[in-house]
């Protein structure tokens, strides 16, 4: 922990000299360095950059003031750790009341809000205020608002370790900044930026959507999708631009006094056409242009009064955000989930706004974290460009890399990818800054803090020779464009202000037509080929939206394709692309009927690379064990060599779709190499998840990726479960069947209440009793025991009505018949007729349940488990109880069998053999289908063996115990008494645990293994 003893000597002298520095004589430079300084450098910052670090790595950033209309216009601190903000510091003269005076609090929490920091700092360093940054800042909040520490100078002794603990440099490296954070995430009120300005431009989208369809009768539903789109990317753009101090400050809010604010805000659009030639802002047709111009919104009519109101949140006081620190990832973030929904106009030409059919059917938007953008660049760009025990690659070889994201959204990837181009230039370029700094093609020049910076000349370029992109959707291809013109202007304002672009008659940025496109990227110009292809509407085909590959990127193909290719790629099941799933089943060899859209784009991905060429997704990892994955398997394996695969089991990678397990595979176009490297990360908190990413992990032989299954077993794991397998016959062979629990199709019909089926049972009517089952689902199933519910089932099996009733010639005939024999039962099924008659799960007649031929295994005694869960849940049911389609039955009732399935052998073995569905309470879920149950190998009691007989009996007797402890130990109420319960369970675990290792003969390393499992 750093000393606080320079920090009293500090207070010693502000204390003795206190109304001298208070006074407006001393200002806020003289408290920085005499003051601020030596406190944080008593926290461990390097904060004169003694250790003489490139500017871009440097612990502390003085942020130049950049002076824009009234504001000054970036924080006075910026702390970071390795390249990445961690927090701000707000410098203020003591004359200044840290404590009550609203401007410097609301300031300061503008600027972390807006850059996605948790925490930041306000001193004057007589006051030291500690805010927490994610609740959003609105200009009425007190000082004390979102204030989560306060202190004096005076109090900085008994404070220190308080401060020191989540603020010093160490505290940061060992991760308590971002605990700290991360346990308080979730706190009430906050509101991260990314949330509050998607319901921002949200809000913008409804009005302008609706005002556009308002004045404006003949505007198709396509057109006004466009117009809305473009109207807000333009705003957002020269918004942000001012800013960052390459336009104007304040030039919308002045074209919003007044009237005529649509034409006047036309004129500025056209002014930044001649100025950034980005294709954003393109009216008429020029040489080079590779896109038609926007002839639309020109011709348009808009009200004054709804772009005064967008505007004006668009500034203080009425906008919480600063857009000089809006980190472009946030950006990225916003519109990915903006890009969900679109405008559909009603037979009124009324706008309304709805999610896309197909996030609706992949049940939201999943935006990719910025650590697996991050990962997936490293991994893949980063090894072309520094390989593995070599030195970087040329700068020319640099220039020839061509990177794609084929489905790519907001542009996330590609931003991510850009920025590492950029750093990698960069600091190949500062190593000589002599040699690249002068004459007119200059790479680099010199900012005012003395660091090294790209020249807009250098950015563009790189930006045009090595990045691409394609979106089925037009929206989110110049949303792409729109986040890549703005990662070229960031942090550009020296250079910019510094030359006169129009007179040098130089656009300031590129136009992207070229490399970021629009189409679909499975889908090529044959599609229309075939002759049912004719039968499609318009619409139809604006959907399909057909791409070709080597027309739409003809250099790269040149050179022999893609040279890294990374991404997100849509899980979108096949049901929601009817028009696309034949072709996509004769052109691609991974194609099946349950595949999910990403294994096109996998394999889609790997043939466009060229030799050497590395390809990565984040993806689900369902195709690894899955049956309907073999195909994509085995084409992965055919097409490109796996050379490294990190799995995330069952953690929720995305937030938003917390059901969705994800792995991320790494390809290349090269022979296949005998390994594969490995890494299994099993926690997403921050610090723990950050070294499991660069853990070196583990290999695994070639071999184990196969059609059957992609293994990332270790060693030791892989020869313990093969063994077994080789050695014993599996659970599939080894017992007469599993089972899937009943599916009614409407539960709310046959599924009763306790009431409910007392009343029917204790029914008069003929064998109404006996069609009513006491049931039990997966999450009543526990160990040993059932949790008890007061839930029954009607059960009348598929066929029974044409066995036992003599009317059966119509359902009317043979439903009049069941009414009468059976007057209750049919009063309670009867409003139900309806839906019943839909659903897929009927027998012969809608009141019977689909068709079944284990009724009799359920009436019998049977092992029952669940079929997801977190540790073996196996219980004997001897009472015949009915099981739900959340729960398997196994036909037998071995009670050495259900001491095996309990123990810790097993579940190691399903761990292995499962795939991960997810934490709960910190430990896996696994999934105990049929596929993966049946696989589990059996260990055979051999009857003539009396060694055998005797474990056998042994381990029946130990089942009993457990049979008996267990509903004992539910239904014990004094704790004292359940802590001995527990004790005799725990004991009687432990015991039946060896047992089945020595059952199985495992040796002592097997059994370490296991336990630690």
């Amino acid at each position: 922990m750093p000393s606080p003893d320079s920090v009293l000597k500090l207070c010693s002298t502000f204390a003795e000299h206190r109304e001298h520095f208070r006074s407006g004589n001393y200002n806020e430079f003289q408290l920085r360095k005499q003051f601020l300084d030596p406190l944080f450098e008593a926290l461990g910052w390097d904060m004169a950059n003694s250790q003489g670090l490139a500017p871009q790595y440097r612990d502390v950033i003085h942020e130049d003031a950049i002076k824009i209309g009234p504001h000054v216009k970036a924080p006075d601190y910026a702390f970071t750790l390795h390249g990445q903000r961690k927090f701000f510091l707000e410098a203020k003269k003591p004359s200044v009341n840290i404590k009550g005076d609203v401007a410097p609090a609301y300031q300061l929490r503008r600027y972390a809000w807006s850059a996605k920091l948790p925490l930041s700092i306000l001193s004057d360093f007589e006051e030291f205020a500690i805010y927490d940054t994610r609740i959003k800042p609105a200009p009425g909040d007190p000082a004390s608002k979102a204030r989560v520490f306060y202190c004096t100078c005076d109090q900085y002794a008994e404070k220190w370790d308080e401060i020191a603990a989540i603020f010093s440099r160490e505290a940061i490296l060992k991760g308590s900044f971002d605990k700290y954070a991360d346990s308080a995430k979730k706190k009430k009120g906050t509101a991260e930026v990314d949330t509050a300005f998607l319901e921002e431009i949200e809000r913008w989208r409804d009005l302008l959507a609706r005002n556009f369809a308002l004045r404006n009768s003949t505007l198709n539903v396509r057109d006004l999708n466009f117009a809305v789109q473009k109207t807000i990317d333009r705003l957002v753009f020269l918004r942000i631009c001012e800013d960052r101090g390459t336009e104007d400050y304040g030039r919308l809010r002045i074209v919003a006094n007044g009237t005529q604010t649509y034409p006047r805000l036309l004129e500025l659009f056209r002014a930044a056409d001649a100025r950034y030639n980005s294709g954003l802002f393109h009216f008429s047709k020029e040489k080079g242009q590779a896109e038609e111009p926007d002839t639309l919104t020109p011709n348009l009519a808009l009200d004054d009064k709804t772009l005064k109101d967008i505007i004006a949140h668009l500034y203080y006081p009425d906008s919480p955000y600063e857009f000089s620190v809006l980190p472009a990832d946030i950006l990225g973030s916003v519109y990915e989930r903006f890009l969900g929904k679109t405008i559909r106009l009603t037979d009124g030409h009324q706008a309304k706004i709805e999610e896309k059919p197909e996030v609706r059917k992949a049940g939201g938007v999943y935006y990719t974290p910025s650590y697996i953008v991050d990962y997936i660049v490293q991994n893949t760009l980063g090894k072309l460009l520094t390989p593995e025990t070599e030195k970087p690659i040329a700068l020319a070889d640099a220039a020839k890399l061509k990177i794609a994201d084929i489905a790519c959204g907001s542009g996330s990837f590609l931003i991510v990818a850009y920025q590492y181009l950029l750093d990698w230039h960069r600091d190949r370029y500062a190593d000589n800054p002599e040699k690249w700094s002068k004459g007119k093609t200059a790479t680099l020049y010199q900012a005012k803090g003395g660091e090294w910076r790209l020249t807009t000349a250098e950015k563009k370029r790189i930006l045009l020779n090595n990045i691409h992109g394609v979106d089925i959707d037009a929206a989110a291809v110049e949303v792409t464009k729109l986040s890549l013109l703005l990662k070229v202007l960031e942090g550009e304002t020296g250079e910019i202000a510094q030359r006169d672009f129009l007179k040098e008659r130089e656009r300031i940025l590129p136009d992207l037509a070229n490399n970021i496109k629009c189409g679909n990227s499975l889908i090529g110009p044959d599609f229309y080929d075939a002759p049912e292809m004719d039968l499609l509407d318009d619409e139809a085909r604006f959907r399909v939206n057909v791409f070709d590959w080597k027309t739409g990127f003809p250099e790269v193909f040149k050179q022999g394709g893609f040279d890294c290719v990374i991404g997100n790629p849509p899980y979108v099941r096949q049901e929601s692309i009817k028009e696309m799933k034949s072709y996509l089943g004769e052109k691609y060899e991974s194609a099946s009927n349950t595949a999910d859209l990403y294994a096109y784009f996998i394999e889609k991905a790997v043939v466009l690379l060229r030799d050497a060429g590395m390809a990565s997704y984040i993806v689900s990892s369902s195709f690894l064990k899955a049956a309907f994955g073999a195909d994509l398997r085995r084409v992965l394996k055919k097409k490109a060599a796996v050379t490294s695969l990190t799995d995330f089991g069952g953690l929720p990678v995305f937030e938003s779709a917390k059901d969705t397990y994800v792995c991320i595979p790494v390809f290349r176009q090269i022979e296949q190499p005998p390994q594969i490297h490995i890494r299994r990360i099993d926690t997403l908190e921050v610090t723990e998840r950050a070294e499991q990413l660069k853990a070196p992990g583990y290999a695994v032989p070639q071999e184990r990726f196969n059609e059957e299954e992609w293994s990332i077993r270790t060693d030791d794991e892989n020869g313990l479960l093969e063994r077994l397998c080789n050695d014993y016959p599996s659970l599939g062979k080894s017992v007469s069947s599993l089972y899937y629990g009943l599916k009614t199709g409407l539960n709310e019909c046959f599924h009763l209440t306790s009431a409910q089926a007392n009343i029917l049972k204790a029914s008069t009517d003929h064998g109404t009793a006996g069609f009513i089952k006491r049931i039990y689902g997966g999450q009543e199933t526990r160990r040993y025991a059932f949790t008890e519910t007061e839930e029954y089932l009607i059960v009348i099996p598929a066929g029974w009505s044409r066995k036992n009733l003599t009317s059966v010639q119509t359902e009317a005939a043979a439903w009049n018949e069941l009414s009468a024999r059976n007057p209750a039962l049919a009063d309670h099924l009867l409003p139900f007729r309806a839906a019943a008659q839909k659903r897929q799960d009927q027998g012969d007649f809608w009141w019977e349940l689909r068709p079944c031929d284990y009724y009799k295994v359920l009436d019998s005694s049977k092992i029952v488990f669940p079929d997801i869960c977190k540790g073996p849940r196996f219980h004997l049911d001897i009472t015949g109880a009915y099981i739900l389609n959340t729960a398997y039955v196994i036909d037998s009732s071995d009670k050495s069998l259900l001491g095996f399935l309990n123990s810790k052998l097993f579940w190691f073995l399903i761990s292995h053999i499962s795939i991960p569905f997810g934490v709960r309470a910190g430990e896996f879920r696994y999934r105990l289908i049929y596929q993966y149950m049946a696989k589990i190998p059996i260990r055979p009691i051999d009857f003539t063996n009396p060694a055998d007989v005797e474990k056998h009996d042994r381990m029946v007797s130990l089942v009993n115990k457990m049979l008996a402890l267990v509903p004992k130990r539910r239904a014990e109420a004094n704790p004292q008494a359940a802590a001995q319960l527990d004790a005799q369970i725990s004991a009687t675990d432990r015991q039946i645990d060896h047992l089945v290792y020595d059952l199985y003969g495992l040796i002592e390393e097997e059994i370490t293994l296991v336990e630690g499992a």
